[in-house]
């Protein structure tokens, strides 16, 4: 089962810089969507359909052009869930799950969410921030009692380690790096899941999110923001995990995730 995770900083200028020719070429089972910035209603659907994803899911903010999920699939899922049922996260489209039953060996079914965490961008957004990443893990520590072979993939606007930003020591007061932030991350690692990407490189130095300023991308001063984590009870199912920095329709780039069937 091949999963993508995008922040495509909205879906429709991704699809004026050719995202459709790459989404074929890359071929996923599944694809979650961040940041799309569109309602379903404004969006040729069938563009999808003919790209070989029969199954699609939108799950919008109330603002317009603003935040917004989206799993693509062509596999057909037994349920999907858009939401926490906390308002404050579900108005601005930020969680979306689908559950697939797999029919593989040890393994009866695999959940996919598309999760967009806010960023920090000044205080009032921080505490935000904050208080959804509080939320956010009492959610997944109540979920993963009844399903426990989560893969949850998206933007978390959190780099973890030193390795996983461009100038640690400079940017360390910085929101998306701050210690709060880290320590929120590792513990949420530490509470089940798997950093996948960091789980087969371990010491590779590698981003997915670069500044539109200062030629950042060219210059490769990045963050790695977008993860696959995956649950532990997969974590034998985990076998391929990488970084897709060709993909230049966004200032993010995607992640890729194969979970063994």
């Amino acid at each position: 089962m091949k999963i993508i995770s995008y922040n495509v900083n909205g879906i429709r200028a991704a699809l004026n810089k050719g995202f459709l020719d790459w989404l074929k070429a890359a071929n996923p089972d599944v694809i979650c969507l961040q940041e799309i910035k569109a309602l379903k209603e404004q969006l040729d659907l069938d563009l999808f359909t003919e790209a070989g994803y029969s199954y699609q899911y939108w799950f919008s903010a109330e603002k317009k052009g603003y935040s917004g999920v989206a799993i693509l699939s062509k596999i057909k899922p037994d349920h999907v869930e858009y939401g926490t049922g906390f308002e404050s996260m579900d108005v601005e489209g930020r969680n979306l799950r689908a559950d697939f039953h797999v029919h593989s060996a040890g393994v009866e079914s695999v959940s996919v969410m598309s999760l967009y965490l806010p960023s920090g961008t000044n205080d009032a957004r921080l505490n935000h921030k904050l208080e959804y990443m509080a939320l956010f893990q009492d959610y997944i520590n109540t979920l993963k009692i009844d399903i426990p072979n989560l893969i949850i993939c998206g933007d978390y606007n959190i780099c973890h380690e030193e390795i996983d930003i461009h100038n640690p020591k400079g940017l360390k007061n910085v929101s998306g790096f701050l210690p709060v932030e880290r320590e929120w991350i590792g513990n949420f690692i530490d509470s089940g899941f798997i950093d996948s990407f960091r789980f087969l490189n371990p010491n590779k130095q590698q981003y997915s999110w670069w500044s539109y300023r200062a030629n950042a991308r060219a210059n490769n001063k990045g963050w790695r923001l977008d993860y696959a984590m995956v649950a532990k009870p997969l974590q034998e199912k985990i076998k391929r995990a990488v970084i897709l920095s060709d993909a230049v329709h966004s200032d993010h780039c995607p992640i890729l995730v194969e979970i063994d069937r």
